[in-house]
């Protein structure tokens, strides 16, 4: 399928994955998901061969360290912000149950203010309190920054594949 048609589904691709990427900006699209899925497609419709099993390989393992990068280094910072692994753990059952209810957004702020409650509980401290959340946000914000590149290095190796 190196016709038209071929080169048409693969710039709808593209175009798919960049809405993916730019989707990353709004925590409730699932940009990795996206791209990953497109370049699953690339393969069922086109053919793993040439040593596209190995790119998509490479760009699978790639979306699952950016579903969970959101996680590590959210985590990290709150942990290096004083927060204790409890706190964590609410903040981070909050953020689940949050994003099933309220959307992944929502998700977001539950985790934040489950992680507020569980550190103002403990060290009945506004500001302490604060301060872990604030530093559990400035997490987020490097997942962001994580994830969006990720999803660059998907796309890319989707790219060597695809062309």
């Amino acid at each position: 399928m190196v016709s038209w048609l071929g080169i048409a589904v693969k710039v709808l691709m593209l175009f798919g994955m960049l809405v993916g990427l730019a989707g990353m900006v709004v925590p409730i699209f699932p940009g990795v998901t996206v791209i990953w899925a497109l370049a699953l497609l690339q393969g069922i419709i086109f053919g793993f061969g040439g040593g596209g099993g190995w790119l998509f390989a490479v760009i699978t393992v790639l979306a699952v360290i950016g579903w969970v990068v959101d996680n590590i280094l959210m985590g990290r910072k709150a942990r290096q912000g004083g927060a204790r692994w409890s706190s964590i753990a609410i903040a981070f059952i909050a953020g689940f149950v949050g994003s099933i209810f309220l959307t992944p957004l929502g998700g977001i702020a539950a985790a934040l203010f489950g992680l507020y409650l569980a550190e103002y509980a403990c060290r009945q401290d506004r500001a302490e309190a604060l301060k872990v959340t604030k530093a559990m946000a400035i997490g987020w914000g490097w997942s962001f920054v994580a994830r969006f590149s990720i999803g660059l290095v998907m796309i890319g190796l989707w790219a060597i594949w695809a062309w």
